[in-house]
């Protein structure tokens, strides 16, 4: 977070001397360290996101593939012969433990054409989809393993934490 905090002083600034640099440094520690008393926010967490980097990248990258391919989908869908599209509305329940978890999964349904979430209540979800065979396979998809995964990361980093102060 102090990196961010710089390399944004830095970028804003449109300078680079080491006057900037210096003051910048100073501003990026302050606002460090307000982060962390007031938002609860410590070193452990971003050794935590460093660690967590390889699977949001992954994320990201697996989004940005399942969009252009639910695109090619919903075309494909739109300009075939069948006069009849079959819309379906489906409810599931996902394992996934945290509130980030589960919003960052809806979003995700949401991005992708075709198919949209419509509700989330607790650990249920409910997703409108343009035909079935776009929402095939949505409870075990790859983005909920790669949030699995994550939560796994955020559960052991808890337990750490607990166990040094227990």
């Amino acid at each position: 977070m102090y990196l961010l905090f710089f390399f944004l002083w830095i970028l804003l600034n449109g300078q680079f001397t080491l006057e900037i640099c210096c003051f910048g440094a100073a501003i990026a520690a302050a606002m460090f360290l307000f982060v962390c008393k007031f938002l609860g926010y410590s070193v452990k967490k971003d050794i935590l996101l460093c660690r967590k980097l390889p699977y949001i990248l992954a994320y990201i990258l697996i989004l940005i593939c399942e969009i252009f391919q639910s695109n090619i989908s919903a075309i494909r869908l739109a300009l075939s012969y069948r006069n009849e599209v079959d819309p379906v509305m489906v409810k599931f329940r996902t394992d996934l433990k945290t509130n980030a978890a589960r919003v960052a999964l809806a979003n995700s349904i949401t991005l992708t054409p075709g198919t949209i979430t419509v509700a989330m209540e607790g650990d249920e979800l409910v997703v409108h989809a343009l035909d079935a065979e776009l929402i095939e396979g949505i409870d075990e998809s790859i983005f909920v393993k790669l949030l699995r995964k994550m939560e796994a990361m955020d559960e052991d980093y808890d337990r750490k934490r607990g166990n040094r102060h227990g």
